[in-house]
């Protein structure tokens, strides 16, 4: 077998060597048995924070649990990594619920491939990454993250900017039962507890399942927070280092956004006291209540809000989700020098976004055939003389169909995904191996548009609205089908075969690594719907008689391929000291949004797919009490897609804004300073140029070849070239201090984060902004501590994610909205173990 010194360097006298079997390392079974019979770093608290550990011949760095467990309870691990150089996370409150945004080297999360054990948790629609669903923090074992490139095994079609991924505990040959409630500011309460049943069986079988319950208010403004999620695993070893493992996640979300608003509103009203209110009805025609009517317009006209308000009313904007996931790990030894990893999941999902939108009860598209109608799902469906003589449905029960009545909108999106990645490792000798891989992964993504009916209070009756078995009895149309936004289904499909070169020469001093995956990318796309040109969603969906307008349904299936290289190379001239080299190629096929956009079937090859390029070089040393890293690398970007809205055409088209280039240095440094003291620092600096101008839109200012009119049809441009990407700090630094004395430790982190700008064409910048958080541990015994946790100690004000625009003024220009840093918070958490 490979030596243990492959690819490792030396490492801190307090560092050793894992041993644990069946513990996911890196992404896949495969990935994680090429790791463990290389270098598999693990630190405890002293190894230089027992936070950060870089390995392998890439920009990789890990994060180990002894740190994951200092950081707030039931925090994101999308967070807990933002001390890695060149990643910035900014969370949209201070534990986690309720998401946030990340960047790597100035790539978004969309262009980040995230896992767990394996498993793609990417959305299969538009590769956004969702970090408030993520497995609690008590149950992840480390953390790992590839700057700008990913594994050979990676299964993700998205991934041109890097990987993140996160591997789940084993669970323990002793019986035992864990639990840790925490309490903190904002009326927080988080209730955790896991159960290990220890060995049992005639196998020596364990298995954990663990559960957890948060709620917790906004920091600003009304609403509120809610989280239960709930986790097993079963763990069969199978005699050597094989095994067989499935785990169960179930995770449910049920939230309100934060209030997003723009730098001027930010500053007059900090605290945004003017939450608009929202009422169920707006006047149309209907001037009052009626007798015996009560629910008719619920009062006079002067409480009714106007059918442009409620845009920001808490109780609409919300966030409901509910995922679930089941997935497996296997190897199994196949000889002496064979092994065969297989790695199955099945996903499911279902989420909204909230919304509100006005709807006349005449309007033609609902079931109107006769006078006064009640929806199955009114107010009121017991109406014996409808008022007035107009055909509608009475969409609020006051029996009549004179209103305009506000309506729950929500996107819903249900996605059931399946994957599986298996690959059959050969050991040539005991210095060159190759994996053979393959990884197929379908998303079946229904994207649906329901309407529900709201209370009297101006709340949705379900969070699902209309969808059909899971939320509310649906509004019907005048054909007798549900009345919706939006309808359509996607089929997401990814086929990648890999392999995987590593042989070790000169002495184990010179490790080559090679790959090339070959991923092969299909969507089928079944537009259901008549749409506006560039608009994701419309309520004119084929109903009867009624003609409506748009683009006109259609079904397609677009196909993207390509052969992706890597090459790593590893020289350890002595114990101490590494240098390594790596360059990968990265491929991104268009999202969802990006085809549908409203376009006919003949358009599609509108948008092309994103490629990159990655170079890295790097330095490592590895003392007794010093850790230093320090590496450069570049990216090439080609084809980044841009959504911009068209004021010409007044719609919203995706396009290719052409070559990124990029680059930039990091460095990391950890020093043992005493036994009691131990101290990191990291900073990295990030340097990004987009190459082109962005075409925002044409000049549709008359027919073609009229006289004097040179102008006509020619495209519109943004002036991008040579700017900034948006959200992208060139400078970025951390720093952790950890001193422990007896029973005690104490832990001091802080973070800077440079200037952002806000828009393509770089003509609104974010401030920069440095926070600090404690941590304090008091030991009570062996099995129990009491933790203490204050998040952004000094109540900096600052600016969070960023909804980014193309300008603030020109082509293609919108309002920046903001969301803001959580505020000062405090925590404290008691851990008990029987």
């Amino acid at each position: 077998m490979f030596s243990k010194k492959f690819l490792s360097g030396a490492a801190l006298t307090a560092l050793s060597i894992a041993a644990s079997t069946g513990a996911a390392h890196a992404q896949s079974t495969a990935s994680q048995v090429a790791e463990e019979e290389m270098i598999v770093v693990t630190g405890s608290r002293r190894d230089a924070d027992g936070l950060l550990i870089e390995q392998a011949p890439k920009a990789r760095t890990t994060i180990t649990e002894e740190y994951i467990t200092t950081q707030t309870a039931g925090q994101s691990i999308l967070n807990t990594v933002n001390l890695v150089p060149g990643v910035n996370f900014t969370n949209n409150d201070a534990y986690g619920s309720s998401g946030g945004n990340i960047r790597m080297r100035g790539f978004d999360g969309n262009r980040i491939s995230l896992t767990v054990d394996g498993v793609p948790l990417n959305d299969t629609g538009n590769y956004a990454i969702y970090s408030n669903q993520q497995l609690d923090p008590e149950l992840i074992s480390r953390a790992s993250v590839n700057m700008g490139t990913t594994d050979v095994d990676s299964p993700t079609a998205s991934a041109t900017g890097g990987t993140i991924n996160y591997t789940t505990r084993v669970p323990s040959d002793e019986f035992g039962l864990t639990v840790q409630p925490s309490i903190g500011s904002d009326n927080f309460f988080r209730g955790f507890a896991m159960l290990d049943t220890g060995a049992f069986g005639p196998t020596d079988a364990t298995a954990f399942i663990a559960g957890s319950y948060t709620t917790y208010d906004q920091f600003v403004g009304p609403g509120d927070l809610e989280k239960i999620q709930l986790n097993g695993r079963l763990y069969q070893p199978l005699g050597g280092d094989d095994f067989i493992s499935i785990s169960g996640h179930y995770n449910r979300n049920r939230n309100a956004f934060y209030r997003q608003g723009s730098a001027a509103e930010w500053a007059a009203n900090p605290n945004f006291s003017n939450i608009d209110t929202c009422v169920r009805d707006t006047i149309a025609g209907d001037n009052g209540d009626v007798a015996g009517r009560t629910n008719d317009n619920f009062g006079s006209s002067s409480n009714n809000n106007d059918p442009a308000s409620c845009t920001n009313y808490y109780g609409l904007r919300i966030n409901p989700s509910d995922t679930a996931n089941i997935r497996a790990q296997s190897r199994f030894s196949l000889g002496e020098n064979l092994t065969l990893t297989v790695d199955p999941t099945v996903q499911y999902t279902m989420a909204n976004g909230g919304g509100t939108t006005v709807i006349n009860e005449t309007d033609n598209r609902l079931r109107a055939g006769v006078v006064g109608i009640a929806n199955s799902d009114s107010v009121n469906d017991a109406c014996a003389v409808f008022v007035g003589t107009t055909a509608g449905v009475d969409l609020n029960g006051d029996c009549d169909t004179l209103d305009s009545v506000r309506l729950y909108s929500p996107s819903n999106t249900n996605t059931l995904r399946y994957a599986v990645t298996a690959s059959l490792i050969w050991d040539l000798n005991d210095s060159n191996r190759v994996i053979f891989g393959y990884t197929y992964d379908t998303g079946r993504h229904r994207q649906t548009g329901e309407y529900g009916l709201l209370d009297s209070s101006g709340d949705p009756l379900d969070v699902w609205g209309g969808k059909d078995e899971i939320g509310a009895d649906p509004i019907l149309t005048l054909a007798g089908d549900v009345f919706q936004k939006r309808n359509r289904l996607s089929v997401a499909s990814l086929s990648q075969p890999s392999i995987r070169y590593i042989g070790d020469f000169l002495d184990d001093t010179v490790t080559v690594d090679l790959g090339v995956r070959a991923p092969f990318f299909t969507r089928e796309l079944d537009q259901r719907c008549y749409v506006t040109a560039g608009s994701s969603s419309d309520p004119t969906c084929p109903s009867g008689t009624f003609v409506p307008s748009g683009v006109a349904p259609f079904e397609a299936e677009v196909e993207y391929e390509d052969v992706l290289p890597s090459v790593g190379l590893t020289f350890r001239p002595s114990d101490t000291q590494q240098v390594y080299f790596s360059y990968a190629e990265g491929l991104s096929a268009p999202r969802t949004d990006d085809l549908y956009n409203g376009l006919s079937a003949a358009q599609l090859d509108v948008v092309e797919p994103e490629t990159t390029q990655s170079f890295d070089i790097g330095y490592r040393y590895s003392g007794e009490n010093l850790y230093a890293s320090v590496g450069a690398w570049h990216s090439q970007f080609q084809n980044r897609i841009v959504r911009v809205f068209d004021q010409d055409q007044g719609i919203n088209i995706s396009r290719n804004v052409g070559d990124v280039e990029m680059q930039g240095a990091e460095l990391s440094l950890g020093y043992q300073v005493t036994d009691a003291l131990s101290a990191l620092f990291s900073t990295a600096y990030t340097e990004s140029e987009v190459q082109d101008n962005l075409q925002t839109g044409v000049d549709a200012d008359g027919p073609d070849n009229i006289a004097g009119n040179s102008d006509d049809n020619a495209p519109i441009f943004a002036l991008t070239g040579g700017k900034t990407l948006v959200e992208t700090p060139d400078w970025t630094a951390t720093a952790r201090f950890e001193y422990e004395i007896g029973n005690v430790l104490l832990g001091l982190q802080g973070r800077y984060v440079g200037e952002r700008w806000a828009t393509d064409v770089n003509d609104q910048v974010a401030d920069s902004y440095t926070t600090f958080d404690i941590d304090a541990r008091y030991n009570v015994n062996d099995n129990s501590w009491l933790q203490f946790n204050i998040i952004n100690v000094t109540d900096e004000f600052y600016f969070g994610s960023i909804s980014t625009q193309v300008a603030t003024t020109g082509p293609g220009s919108g309002t920046v909205r903001y969301n803001i840093g959580a505020p000062r918070t405090f925590m404290m958490s008691l851990h008990t173990q029987f």
